[in-house]
């Protein structure tokens, strides 16, 4: 079987284009992990570390004494955020308010068992990182939504948005939650700035279908 790559395998969920879409997500199964406050934080890289040796222990499981049952080799998924607030009043201006569940993407394979299992591994490897404790295993069924790939700085994503939000109300769709999705398809350690890349996401409805 070849491996599964995300960026050529999913395009429709990863590498959506500049203009808006319109995506219904299947139920997916992901590790997870909550985190409060401004994501400038040194204690918020460290919940990344978290996602990613797991991730990590998980790809390379098939050098392991374990091998998952229909194991297929895969790239990595990238790191994921559901973004919302803490004080509704207060809104999105104070990087204090914030609160996110964080997550990566897992492979079909992976079940409740298995990330038992492996979990166990990285504590043993990562027993210094309080958030390793924290990972859990999640199916997610985000549904009908609307994205599109925001190129440039974290902070301007609203411009982004003001689109996504146009392209809703002239297609007879509106949005029916705050929260919004971050997928990280650029390395900010690595990219400019300006060109990195971004999904943008929120839930949408039909207004028809009210």
């Amino acid at each position: 079987m070849k491996e599964i790559n995300y960026r050529k395998d999913y395009k429709n969920i990863y590498l959506p284009g500049k203009k808006p879409c319109i995506i219904d997500l299947p139920s997916l199964n992901y590790v997870t992990v909550e985190f409060e406050g401004d994501p400038n934080r040194e204690e918020f890289s460290e919940l990344i570390e978290a996602l990613y040796s797991f991730s990590y222990t998980v790809k390379m499981s098939y050098k392991s004494e374990r091998i998952p049952e229909n194991y297929y080799k895969y790239t990595v998924f990238p790191l994921e955020g559901e973004w919302d607030v803490l004080n509704k009043s207060v809104g999105n201006k104070d990087k204090n308010n914030f609160k996110a569940k964080m997550m990566m993407r897992q492979p079909d394979f992976l079940n409740e068992e298995l990330f038992d299992y492996f979990l166990k591994k990285v504590k043993n490897k990562k027993c210094d990182n309080k958030f390793v404790e924290k990972l859990k295993f999640e199916f997610i069924d985000e549904g009908l939504c609307c994205q599109i790939m925001h190129i440039g700085i974290y902070d301007e994503e609203y411009k982004s948005f003001e689109v996504m939000d146009d392209f809703c109300s002239k297609n007879d769709f509106f949005r029916i939650d705050k929260r919004h999705k971050e997928i990280y398809i650029s390395d900010p350690r690595r990219t400019e700035v300006s060109k990195l890349k971004t999904v943008l996401r929120y839930k949408i409805a039909k207004k028809d279908a009210l």
